[in-house]
């Protein structure tokens, strides 16, 4: 356990690393172009990369639009970008489950990273969203994982592979419509707290599926120190594994476009079902796992690794100065030692990249989206690592106004 010295000495080395100059060059190439629009969707955190494991192909969706909510039969072409020629665009699939801010939850199936892609669709018929585990090599499905009384979508994958979370992403579409699939099908659209939906768990290898947590139990388990959440529909963000899949993080929320009346609260599980616990601080912004039961997130303006066993803070990353936006989108590096943080500044996006060995680091220029800010099709940070650590990825709009991909490669490492 780290001791208030400990964690006092550490603070203040972090604080002098912290006001050295940058040393990293951040060097950014647009690969992606018009005049259809590309993106890869989620953050990179918990694991999620968007490149294979030989670094040869990204996983992107490409559109024909961006200024409307996709709706029912709006199919997003899957495509690679090969690295090896160019970032040679080339469609292997479709998918009628996605929107602009998290894609389509790509994953690279960790147990095949080289050739197998997770991600979501809806059958055009029943509007019923299901995930897909697709062989890029192949070209064909492996697998659909339809699951018609309750048919959700992969929310999260497991980092060591085998099992997925995943949640109604039509209750999405009424509740938290940036998130969601519109007009995909709800089997609750009048519950507030359902007992046959929550969050899923399923098998990646069988296909079985079963209800870790329903949003009923959640309400049970809460509502002494939130009395309010029994009167409001809920839904579920981010569901997060961390790297040794032994916990999986989550917001419970409910109301969340009534700031001053919102339910939002932290809390992970263990994959088994047991171990349901609420986090006694609120750590903002879009958690990564850092290691064990460590969370990196926010607070008080300073970006902070959280231990959800013990219940409290007990370290930070960096200085204010320097990540002057904690709660933006953070991504740690595959081996854990790099923290990327893409954060918003009026309407330009920035990236800094610190080095947590010894307080290195470098920041990007800005990338304009004006008129992108905010809204359900806004153009967040969304920074994601490539696997060796040495680049990540991330979307903006380019000099005709498409959504495009970019990629950072960093100098000086």
């Amino acid at each position: 356990m780290i001791t208030r010295r400990a964690f006092a000495s550490a603070a203040l080395v972090a604080s002098a690393r912290s006001a050295a100059p940058p040393r990293f060059e951040i060097d950014v190439r647009q690969v992606t172009h018009g005049p259809a629009h590309h993106f890869f969707g989620y953050i990179g955190h918990a694991g999620n990369v968007p490149w294979n494991a030989t670094g040869r192909y990204i996983a992107a969706l490409r559109t024909s639009f961006q200024n409307r909510m996709p709706r029912a039969g709006d199919a997003a072409d899957v495509v690679l970008l090969d690295t090896r020629r160019d970032y040679a665009v080339t469609p292997v699939e479709q998918s009628r489950g996605w929107n602009f801010q998290q894609g389509t939850m790509f994953y690279w199936n960790p147990q095949r990273t080289d050739r197998e892609l997770i991600f979501n669709d809806r059958d055009p018929r029943t509007n019923h969203v299901f995930a897909v585990l697709f062989d890029v090599e192949s070209r064909r499905r492996v697998r659909e994982f339809r699951h018609e009384k309750t048919p959700f979508g992969n929310s999260g994958v497991a980092q060591r592979g085998g099992r997925f979370c995943g949640i109604n992403y039509a209750r999405m579409a009424r509740l938290r419509p940036v998130t969601g699939y519109p007009q995909s099908f709800d089997w609750n659209p009048g519950e507030m707290a359902p007992e046959n939906d929550g969050i899923f768990l399923a098998d990646l290898r069988t296909g079985s599926e079963r209800l870790l947590i329903s949003f009923r139990e959640m309400v049970e388990r809460l509502r002494g120190k939130h009395p309010t959440i029994s009167n409001r529909p809920l839904f579920i963000n981010h569901t997060l594994w961390s790297r040794d899949d032994s916990l999986i993080y989550f917001y419970v929320r409910g109301n969340f476009d009534t700031p001053n009346d919102r339910t939002n609260v932290p809390c992970v599980i263990r994959p088994d079902g047991a171990g349901f616990t609420p986090l006694t601080a609120f750590i903002g912004g879009h958690p990564e796992w850092e290691s064990g039961s460590r969370l990196i997130g926010s607070a008080d303006g300073k970006q902070v690794i959280y231990d959800t066993r013990v219940h409290r803070i007990v370290d930070s990353i960096g200085s204010p100065e320097i990540l002057p936006d904690p709660g933006a989108d953070v991504a740690l590096s595959p081996s854990g030692k790099i923290l990327v943080n893409g954060y918003r500044k009026g309407n330009e996006n920035f990236y800094v990249v610190y080095r947590r060995s010894d307080g290195a680091w470098g920041r990007s220029r800005g990338f304009p989206h004006p008129g992108l800010t905010s809204g359900d099709l806004r153009v967040d940070g969304s920074p994601c690592w490539n696997r060796k650590g040495d680049q990540f990825l991330f979307p903006a709009i380019a000099s005709d106004g498409t959504r495009q991909i970019f990629i950072a490669s960093i100098r000086g490492l």
